[in-house]
């Protein structure tokens, strides 16, 4: 395999500790890592237009000889704007190019170029502005355009682009063996990384698109699978199927649904094997998922076991525990909270509580998997991931105990085919279902105009003795957002809110802040809380009946769903309403889909379809590899031949440690960079 294509980024000639800085912002730390810097689009300098026929105020394509270039001025504030005169035979037009003078001395009078960027001025004098350009002595005319970093421009990119791929070229290799290649039909890896950068065709660049996606999905297939058959190791905790958790569903005060009887049941039954149960309970806002968990609970304690929930936040953990407490505590079973805030002394008393086996179950925050934590059995370890805890944090928490059986959380419904990626190394029960005697939030969606008859039902709900959410976009996390969300607070509170108790709670306040705020509006004594996506974090109060969001055009569906959930916790009809003065086709048609489904399953599938899965989910949350080339929403059939893949090569080779599987193996543990393969 080339060495020196995993060698740090400087080595390519013009690249110094300057720009391998730059380079590293993206990412990129070596030249391979440079090849896999995918191109967002591509020039098509074939298309270009004589100088008349130029198109004002637009994006055009000219082809231009360069006869006289004039010396840079300098503005105010440093600023250098270069100028040159170009014609392409018949008329002349000025280029003027800002702040860039080594692009510009890297034009030469007499020399012709093919140059795209925006023509302005008018019919007899034009200019085109700071154009991207090639020689046009350029055999490729389709030129890639990347995502770019302050001090990288494209030709810098596209010129070490090069250099890299010379580099693989003299000491070519494929991660792929032949027999899958042949099978999918998929090109060469060299003539697809040739090709999606310098493309020859649309046809050669498709080509190289479908091989380097279905590497992708591949690469992440296995990497999951290989994850999950490491979790797959003996458990100290196998459990005994004679035990029967019957005993506390029938003493529940409601009758739980079939989606979450047998969501039980197959927890029950992975844990009496004797490898870890690695399962994802997933769930709509509000279908008791914490009901199912609890009977995990009681199982695991009836076995002499103890288990562990991890919530992101202490208001969640707290919600957590008192909900844990109420279904678990009737059985005789002792549950206790630990979180970072708890004063010394009493995190001392519940960590001698937890070692000595007196304490059942244990709810918190990331605080129960520090180092002094230490559990007598710990048998069931459950994670809530409202904002998902990452791939790594799953295995921290695994490794307090001999091998523990996991349970993973999610109130985010995420279309299945999607789930199978994400959380491919969990087995998944999904509850559908909402419970008996539940109703749907009643959704509207308005214009700001009718902003204040919105305030008014909001009253009325109030005076009923109701209490209501206002949700303001946050979504910079911003000082200027963070200003625009108090003075909206102040102004309601003296405007449409005035006579009604307010409070503000936004993600800058500290946490006992946030704490006290969410405990007031818990109790009543706040009747309006004004709040950003913080409260999106599943807290529970039954007595709140209406949200209202601002700006409702901010957020992707999935998260106003999530929002919305928030209200009809309790038995009073609720309603969200959504104020957006955005009239775009792609708002509407949201808020439709607001209106017209409470289904979280049937509103995330339309997510991924309008934002495709990057920004569904930000790489950030889930903890795994981002997918730069695949779209899965629009790649289900390659992902499902890329599925096959995976398990045919898994069955042959289980841990891919046969000669034709070792560069994909190298390519997977590369993807994944954390030691949680192996």
């Amino acid at each position: 395999m080339a060495t020196h294509l995993f060698s740090e980024i400087e080595y390519l000639k013009g690249v110094g500790k300057a720009r391998g800085e730059k380079y590293r912002k993206l990412g990129i730390n070596s030249p391979y890592e440079l090849i896999y810097h995918i191109p967002r689009s591509y020039l098509d300098f074939r298309a270009y237009v004589p100088v008349a026929q130029a198109k004002l105020n637009e994006y055009n394509v000219l082809k231009l000889t360069v006869y006289r270039k004039m010396p840079p001025q300098r503005i105010r504030g440093g600023l250098v704007i270069c100028k040159a005169a170009a014609t392409d035979g018949m008329d002349d037009i000025l280029i003027v190019v800002y702040n860039n003078v080594y692009g510009f001395h890297a034009l030469k009078e007499n020399e012709t170029y093919y140059m795209y960027g925006k023509v302005s001025g008018n019919l007899l004098r034009k200019e085109i502005s700071s154009p991207v350009y090639i020689s046009a002595s350029e055999k490729v005319l389709i030129q890639p355009v990347y995502p770019l970093t302050q001090g990288l421009s494209v030709n810098m990119v596209r010129a070490n682009m090069r250099q890299a791929l010379e580099l693989m070229r003299d000491d070519p290799f494929e991660t792929l063996p032949r027999a899958v290649m042949e099978k999918y039909d998929l090109c060469p890896l060299m003539a697809a990384l040739e090709n999606i950068h310098f493309p020859e065709s649309e046809e050669a660049s498709e080509a190289a698109r479908r091989r380097l996606a279905f590497d992708e999905l591949l690469k992440l297939q296995l990497g999951m699978s290989l994850m999950k058959s490491r979790s797959r190791r003996s458990t100290a905790y196998k459990m005994d199927d004679s035990i029967s958790a019957a005993p506390f569903m029938e003493g529940l005060p409601f009758e739980l649904t079939d989606d979450q009887k047998k969501a039980v049941d197959e927890i029950v039954a992975d844990l009496c094997r004797d490898v870890p149960m690695n399962r994802l309970l997933q769930g709509d806002v509000g279908s008791g998922k914490t009901a199912v968990a609890a009977a995990a609970c009681y199982f695991t304690a009836q076995n002499g076991l103890q288990s562990a929930l991890m919530a992101p936040t202490e208001i969640l953990a707290s919600q957590h525990y008192r909900t844990l407490s109420e279904f678990l505590e009737p059985f005789g079973l002792k549950v206790c909270l630990l979180t970072g805030s708890l004063t010394p002394k009493k995190k001392a008393v519940i960590r001698e509580q937890i070692i000595s086996g007196e304490i059942n179950v244990i709810v918190g925050t990331h605080a129960i998997i520090q180092k002094d934590v230490e559990y007598k059995a710990l048998g069931l370890v459950i994670t809530d991931e409202q904002h998902r805890f990452g791939v790594a944090q799953r295995a921290a928490l695994a490794e307090k105990g001999d091998s523990p059986h996991k349970l993973v959380m999610s109130a985010t419904p995420i279309p299945r085919t999607l789930a199978l990626i994400i959380y491919g190394d969990l087995d998944i029960s999904a509850i559908t279902q909402l419970p008996k005697g539940r109703k749907p939030v009643q959704t509207y969606a308005v214009t700001g105009k009718l902003r204040h008859r919105a305030f008014g039902f909001v009253k009325a709900r109030l005076d009923e003795g109701r209490q209501a959410y206002v949700v303001c976009p946050m979504i910079e996390d911003s000082e200027s957002d963070l200003f625009a969300v108090k003075s909206y607070a102040e102004n309601a509170a003296k405007g449409d809110l005035k006579g009604y108790s307010t409070a503000l709670l936004h993600g800058k306040m500290r946490a006992a802040e946030k704490e006290k705020v969410m405990k007031q509006f818990r109790d009543g004594e706040i009747q309006v809380l004004i709040c950003t996506t913080v409260v999106e974090v599943g807290v529970d109060v039954p007595n709140a009946a209406v949200m209202v969001i601002e700006n409702a055009e901010r957020f992707g569906l999935s998260q106003l769903h999530q929002l919305r959930g928030r209200v009809g916790r309790g038995q009073f009809e609720s309603t969200c309403i959504l104020i957006t003065d955005n009239t775009s086709e792609d708002c509407v048609k949201r808020m439709k889909i607001m209106s017209s489904t409470a289904d979280g399953f049937k509103i995330s599938e339309e997510d991924l379809k309008m934002r495709g899965p990057g920004d569904f989910f930000g790489s950030a949350q889930h903890g795994l590899p981002p997918l730069k080339i695949a779209d899965i929403a629009c790649n289900m059939e390659l992902m499902n031949k890329a599925q096959n893949c995976a398990r045919e090569l898994l069955e042959a080779d289980p841990q891919l440690n046969a000669p034709e599987n070792r560069a994909l193996k190298m390519d997977v543990l590369r993807l994944f960079n954390k030691e949680i393969i192996g």
